[in-house]
C-alpha cells in the first residue's frame, strides 16, 4: 500500500470529504493566428460564435435556477454580462479591423481584460479573471468547432485540477461531487464559490504536487484547515470518520440557529455580518444568517467597460443590493482601484509600487469626479437603508477631513436639487495602513466607526507582499505586532464612543475569534459561508475569559505562539475547530 501523503493548501470552503479523485484535464487550445483579408467574414464568424455562447449560458443559468442553486446561477449571469460587454467585443472588433483573424482577435481582447482584473489587489476581483477567460474559451471553442460540454461524473468523486471553471462544472451531478481540490487559486476563486453553492468542502493553492497524485487515488479533504491526505492509512481513516461525525452534528446545529444573535455566555452580543461583492453574494449572506454587510466591494461596477459607470447605473445597482438588507447595516467601501489597474478610461499612470501608490482615498487628488459620482449615487440609494460609507487607504487625518467635506458637498447638492437621501448615514474609514492605527485616537474624533482590513494591515505592518509565494507565509494576522495595532484601533474607537468592526479574513478565522472578542471587537464581517459557524463559536465563549487570552496573545513572541495559545484556550473548553 502506498505511503500517506499530506498536502497543505488554502481553505476555500468549509467541510470534510472522503473519496477517490477525478482529474480534470486542462485543455490547451492552439489558437490560429493569420492575416485575414475578409474582415466582414471574420466579424460575422465572431458574432455567430458569441451568439451561440450567449444561448448556452442563458440555458445554463435557467437550468441552475430551476435547481434552486441561485449562487451558481449568478455566476452564469455574470458570464452573460461579460459577453454583452461592449468594451470586450469592440476591442476584438478593432483587432479584426486591423486584419487579425477572429480567433486571435478574440483571445487578445479576452487576455487584455483578464490581465486588467488580475492586476487588482483585491483577491475577489482579481479572481474574476478566471471567469473572463472561461467565457473566452467558450466562444473560442465555437469559433473552432469544438465541444463545449463540462465534466460528467460516473461515480462519487473529489474533483482535482489546476483550477476549475464554470464550464468545467456546469453539467456536474451534485450527488456525485464530494469536494474540490485545485493546485492554483485563492479562497475567492470560482472553485470556492461553487463549493459554497454546493455545500461542499474545497481546498485551493495545493501546488503541483496535487497534480502528481495518481488517478482514482483516495483522499481525505479538510476544507476547514486546508489539509489533504492522500493514500490514508487505517489510523488516519478512523480519525477522519470521527471528525466527520462530529463536524456534521456541529454544522447542523449552527445552521439551525443561524438567524439567532451571536451572544456570548456572559451575554455580550456582537454583530456578525458578511463581505460581499455584488447582489449574488448578498442573497447568499442573507440565507446564512448574516445580520448585514460589513464590506460591500463596489469595484465590480467599474470593470469590463470602456466608459465610467453613470450615476444612474450605480444608483440602481446599489438599490438592488441594499434591498436584501432592509433594517440591517450595510457598510459600503468606496472605490478601491488604484495605479496598479489598467482601466483605459481612467488613465491611471504606471506605478513601480502600486500597493503603495495612487489608490483608494488618494484618488481625491486628480480624480475627485469618480469619487463624487459614487458618493452621490450611494446617498440617493440610502433612503430607508442603514448605510455606512467607508473609505479605504486612509493614512492621514487630512484625508478623513477631505472626504467628510466631499460627503457634505454632495449632500448639499442633493438638498439644493430636492433629491431625497437617508438621514442617518454613518461615515467611517478602513484601518489598513499602520499610520491609521497609530493615529486612531485622533482619527476616532472625526468618524463614526472604524473597520479593520487585516489583509492589507498585515502586509503593510510586516512589509510582506501577500501575493508573493516566497514570503506570503510571513503575513499572519496572529503576529503580535498586528494584534497590537488591532487592539489599539478598537480601544481608541471605544474611548471616543465609536464602534469598531473588522472586514479582513481574520474576522472569519475561528482561532482569531476569541482573541478579537477579548479585545472588544463590535462587528465581525466575513465570507457568507462562515457566518453560521462563527456565530455558533461566539455563543460558546465568554468575553471575560477571552480577555485573558487576549492579554496572553499580545504578550507573545510570534504568530506561532499566539496560535498555540488560542488552540489551547478552545481545546480546554471542549471546542473543536474540525
Amino acid at each position: 500500500m502506498p505511503n500517506p501523503i499530506s498536502l497543505q493548501g488554502i481553505p476555500a470552503a468549509p467541510g470534510l470529504a472522503k473519496g477517490h479523485i477525478y482529474k480534470v484535464a486542462t485543455q490547451s487550445l492552439s489558437v490560429p493566428r493569420y492575416q485575414a483579408e475578409d474582415k466582414q467574414s471574420e466579424l460575422g464568424r465572431l458574432q455567430v460564435a458569441t451568439g451561440e455562447a450567449k444561448k448556452e449560458l442563458a440555458e445554463f443559468k435557467q437550468k441552475i435556477k430551476d435547481a434552486n442553486a441561485s449562487s451558481e446561477a449568478e455566476i452564469f449571469e455574470a458570464h452573460l454580462m461579460i459577453l454583452e460587454d461592449d468594451a470586450l467585443t469592440s476591442t476584438a472588433f478593432e483587432h479584426i479591423e486591423n486584419q487579425v483573424n477572429a480567433e486571435a482577435a478574440w483571445v487578445d481582447a479576452v487576455e487584455f481584460f483578464a490581465k486588467q482584473l488580475e492586476s487588482i489587489p483585491d483577491p475577489t476581483i482579481a479572481g474574476r479573471a478566471l471567469d473572463v477567460r472561461d467565457v473566452g474559451q467558450r466562444v473560442l471553442k465555437h469559433l473552432m468547432g469544438m465541444d463545449t460540454g463540462g465534466i460528467e461524473l460516473s461515480k462519487p468523486s473529489v474533483l482535482v485540477g489546476r483550477d476549475l471553471t464554470p464550464s468545467d462544472t456546469v453539467n456536474l451531478d451534485k450527488r456525485l461531487a464530494l469536494g474540490f481540490l485545485t493546485a492554483q487559486g485563492g479562497p475567492t476563486s470560482h472553485t470556492a464559490i461553487l463549493a459554497k453553492a454546493f455545500g461542499l468542502p474545497a481546498v485551493v493553492g495545493l501546488g503541483d504536487a496535487l497534480l502528481d497524485l495518481p488517478t482514482d487515488c483516495l483522499v481525505l479533504v479538510d476544507g476547514n484547515t486546508g489539509v489533504v491526505v492522500a493514500n490514508p492509512d487505517e489510523a488516519a481513516l478512523t480519525e477522519f470518520s470521527l471528525k466527520q461525525e462530529s463536524a456534521g452534528k456541529a454544522l447542523q446545529e449552527a445552521l439551525s440557529v443561524a438567524f439567532e444573535p451571536a451572544s456570548t455566555r456572559d451575554n455580550v452580543v456582537v454583530e456578525v455580518v458578511a463581505n460581499i461583492g455584488g447582489e449574488d453574494d448578498a442573497i447568499f449572506a442573507h440565507q446564512n444568517g448574516a445580520e448585514g454587510v460589513g464590506l460591500f466591494r463596489t469595484e465590480f461596477l467599474y470593470l469590463h467597460r470602456n466608459t465610467m459607470p453613470t450615476e444612474e447605473e450605480q444608483f440602481e445597482a446599489y438599490q438592488r443590493t441594499f434591498s436584501h438588507f432592509r433594517g440591517q447595516p450595510v457598510v459600503v467601501r468606496t472605490l478601491d482601484i488604484g495605479g496598479d489597474k489598467e482601466v483605459p478610461y481612467m488613465n491611471f499612470p504606471k506605478e513601480l509600487n502600486p500597493f503603495l501608490g495612487w489608490r483608494g482615498v488618494r484618488m481625491l487628488h486628480g480624480r475627485e469626479d469618480i469619487i463624487s459620482t459614487q458618493i452621490r449615487s450611494l446617498l440617493r440609494a440610502s433612503v430607508g437603508v442603514d448605510l455606512r460609507i467607508m473609505v479605504p487607504m486612509i493614512a492621514l487625518l487630512e484625508e478623513v477631513q477631505e472626504m467628510k467635506a466631499l460627503l457634505q458637498k454632495e449632500k448639499n447638492r442633493l438638498d439644493f436639487e430636492k433629491i431625497p437621501y437617508g438621514n442617518k448615514i454613518q461615515f467611517g474609514i478602513m484601518v489598513e495602513v499602520p499610520s491609521a492605527a497609530i493615529m486612531a485616537d485622533r482619527l476616532a474624533k472625526e468618524i463614526d466607526f472604524f473597520s479593520i482590513g487585516t489583509n492589507d494591515l498585515t502586509q503593510y505592518t510586516i512589509a510582506v507582499d501577500r501575493t508573493n509565494s516566497h514570503v506570503a507565509h510571513l503575513a499572519s494576522g496572529f503576529n503580535p505586532a498586528v494584534l497590537f495595532l488591532i487592539q489599539r484601533t478598537i480601544s481608541c474607537a471605544h474611548e471616543a464612543g465609536k464602534w469598531c468592526g473588522m472586514c479582513g479574513e481574520f474576522a472569519g478565522e475561528p482561532l482569531a475569534v476569541p482573541i478579537l472578542l477579548g479585545m472588544g471587537l463590535d462587528e465581525f464581517s466575513m465570507s457568507p459561508a462562515r457566518v453560521p459557524t462563527i456565530k455558533q463559536l461566539i455563543r460558546k465563549l465568554s468575553k471575560a475569559e477571552c480577555r485573558q487570552l487576549t492579554e496572553q496573545a499580545l504578550a507573545a513572541s510570534d504568530a506561532l505562539e499566539v496560535k498555540g495559545l488560542a488552540n489551547k484556550f478552545l481545546s480546554e473548553r471542549g471546542i473543536s475547530m474540525g
